[in-house]
């Protein structure tokens, strides 16, 4: 497999021009068809969804209860909108990055470009693993929802069904998996509002009981549970469990750039969606933990058994379901293990999408063997595809219990991942920053400039990276090399990565006054001033389920 820099990555991308289509006799209706291989086929409505299914996971709906045993309801409320207000620092960092030069690969190629090449193949291998690996393990979960109906459902069944849905949903066109996400992500979306609304109905005396229980749960048993330890000690330590949980629950800027080199008008859609990644947080997070607090005591003792002799994998073991089979309530807990079916598969579906991108972003850069550049006329890049799909079949391996185990241990290494993508991309926009200033770009005429910089870069770099030295702090009372590495691991194959890469090819940090920030822009700025501003997100919504007849510019992209 050969390899090649990144000079010689960009002499072969520049010669292979990209090419236009349009209507005949007019000049401006001639559109990009192809940016770097790939189309621009996600329209506004399916670039909105999937922000929204990007950043809410099953984990909002499941595996929360851990964080609400550790910390009780007034941690996990404070954790979560702390962490939510982290995570917006690094979502503003994103948001002007990305909208300023949508490009394929997002953040991860923007790291070779401004900060050093070996630290875009660190940032790159390390989201790359990180999606590849939650693919099977998503599988993992889906198997173990299901058994909240039956436990003979054959699990190698399932894994099949799963790799044929994602080849298919993934091979036919990157609009298939918009359209597919776009669904997907209404499903999670009907789900959470159904919980809100059970949530409060219940909580005035809507219920079996007639029980308007109120905020009973945060006085008795109370509203900060003690973990670890007893006393103060153990209130913080019970906050810090609340809020790790509430650091592998919210997610969201990293879908978002990951799709700006596919989206049809990528700095209005891409914009919109960075924009509103804000509402999200407030809206499905925050109040998300909230209502988890008030349905379900932290004692309560069906949860504690669930989670710490299951785990999270079962829908059975959602507080939500367990309030609800607390309550009396029927037919209720099978419809929300149905749309969490949903959000699981969703999930699986938007990593292998990721990983499939984060691979050919990195070919491109010449950070992966190039056969991998290679695409097929709808603009899937194929081989990146069938190396992902690769990662699926290992969902096979939960057909036995041991080896099932190896899965979820691979899953917990890549943890430590998802903080490393957030100091990743606040310590890119730094560089990024500070090449702007060195060049005299005005940051006042960019198509969106974040709020509060660089200090909003600088204080999202030192909470991630706080974050992530203290996250396996527990590992410390009673030292174990096989947990420590668990925590960690990902960590020291980053660092080892990056130094690897420098030593082997000699790279160096790109100088402010070198950093390319004209790159791709002149295409992309052809490209979009050669078509129509795009539909408006509930024309575009409403157009969608009626059918109706598209505008010339969204037709132009069918």
């Amino acid at each position: 497999m050969k390899f090649f820099s990144k000079d010689e990555a960009a002499v072969e991308e520049k010669t292979a021009a990209p090419t236009y289509s349009g209507d005949e006799g007019d000049a401006r209706e001639a559109v990009v068809e192809d940016v770097s291989g790939l189309h621009r086929r996600l329209s506004n409505r399916q670039i909105q969804w999937i922000a929204i299914g990007g950043s809410i996971g099953t984990a909002l709906f499941v595996s929360i209860g851990w964080g609400l045993i550790e910390g009780g309801p007034g941690s996990l409320f404070l954790a979560f909108a702390i962490y939510c207000g982290f995570l917006a620092l690094v979502n503003s960092c994103m948001a002007e990055m990305t909208v300023f030069m949508p490009v394929v690969g997002g953040w991860v190629r923007m790291g070779s470009m401004w900060v050093d090449e070996a630290y875009g193949f660190m940032a790159g291998w390390n989201f790359f693993l990180y999606e590849a690996v939650l693919i099977p393990f998503e599988i993992s979960a889906l198997n173990l929802v299901l058994t909240f109906w039956r436990d003979d459902i054959p699990v190698a069944a399932v894994v099949s069904a799963c790799v044929v849905l994602y080849a298919a949903i993934n091979l036919l066109a990157v609009r298939a998996y918009g359209e597919s996400e776009f669904w997907l992500a209404s499903g999670k979306i009907i789900l959470i509002i159904m919980l809100f609304c059970f949530t409060f109905v219940t909580m005035v005396g809507g219920n079996p009981k007639h029980d308007a229980y109120g905020f009973r749960n945060w006085n008795k048993p109370g509203s900060f549970a003690e973990y670890i330890h007893t006393g103060s000690l153990g209130r913080f330590e019970g906050f810090l469990g609340a809020y790790f949980q509430a650091s592998f629950t919210i997610v969201g800027p990293e879908y978002v750039a990951m799709v700006a080199g596919e989206a049809i008008y990528p700095r209005v859609t891409i914009k919109a969606a960075f924009k509103t990644m804000y509402w999200r947080f407030g809206i499905f997070f925050i109040l998300g933990a909230l209502c988890v607090g008030i349905i379900l005591p932290y004692d309560d003792p069906t949860l504690n058994d669930l989670l710490n002799n299951v785990g999270t994998g079962t829908g059975a073991s959602s507080p939500y379901v367990i309030a609800m089979k607390n309550m009396g309530i029927s037919v209720l807990p099978d419809l929300t293990n149905a749309l969490m079916v949903t959000s699981i598969f969703s999930a699986g579906n938007s990593y292998v999408y990721c990983a499939t991108r984060t691979l050919y972003s990195l070919s491109i850069d010449g950070h992966a063997p190039r056969f991998l550049r290679k695409t097929t006329k709808k603009g899937i890049p194929i081989y990146c595809f069938l190396v992902t799909m690769i990662f699926p079949f290992l969902g096979f391996l939960s057909v036995s219990s041991g080896a099932a185990q190896g899965v979820k241990w691979l899953a917990n290494i890549t943890q430590a991942a998802q903080l490393l993508d957030y100091i990743f991309m606040c310590t890119i926009y730094l560089f990024f920053y500070r090449a702007m200033k060195a060049q005299g770009y005005d940051r006042n005429s960019l198509p969106y400039k974040g709020w509060g910089q660089p200090y909003v870069a600088i204080a999202g770099l030192i909470t991630m990276t706080v974050t992530l030295c203290i996250y396996g702090y527990a590992v410390f009372y009673s030292f174990d090399v096989g947990t420590f590495m668990t925590y960690y691991a990902m960590c020291f194959i980053c660092v080892v990565a990056w130094i690897g890469f420098k030593l082997i090819k000699r790279s160096k940090f790109v100088k402010p006054l070198e950093a390319d920030l004209v790159w791709e822009r002149p295409a992309i700025d052809a490209y979009e001033a050669s078509i129509d501003a795009p539909l408006g997100i509930w024309t575009d919504i409403w157009q969608s389920v009626t059918r109706t007849k598209k505008t010339k510019q969204s037709h132009a992209h069918e």
